[in-house]
């Protein structure tokens, strides 16, 4: 008799990380848990393709890399965003004069 098919925890797992990932994505900190999701994805998949149809969480490995893979593009673009706003700051910011006046 064949075992029953079994749910990945580790999927579940992957997923969460994933979730966590993009909603923190915009906040910077959301490219941690999406990296961790990233990893533990690449291991559960081997581990459910091996288990050759009795370990069962595809789906939720393929959601967790996708939201894993968008929270890492919102830290990028908040970085961005940043970035572009602390240059225009910096611009904006008016110089010292650094010489004397009436000095050609």
């Amino acid at each position: 008799m064949d075992p029953e098919p079994v749910p990945s925890t580790k999927a579940r797992a992957v997923f969460a990380l994933g979730l966590v990932g993009l909603l923190t994505g915009p906040l910077l900190g959301g490219v941690i848990p999406a990296t961790l999701a990233l990893l533990l994805a690449r291991q559960t998949s081997r581990q459910v393709h091996a288990g050759g149809g009795f370990l069962t969480g595809s789906v939720w490995i393929r959601r967790g890399t996708q939201l894993a893979w968008v929270g890492i593009v919102l830290t990028v673009a908040a970085l961005v965003v940043l970035l572009i706003a602390g240059l225009l700051h910096l611009a904006a910011a008016p110089g010292a004069q650094d010489f004397a006046p009436g000095t050609d």
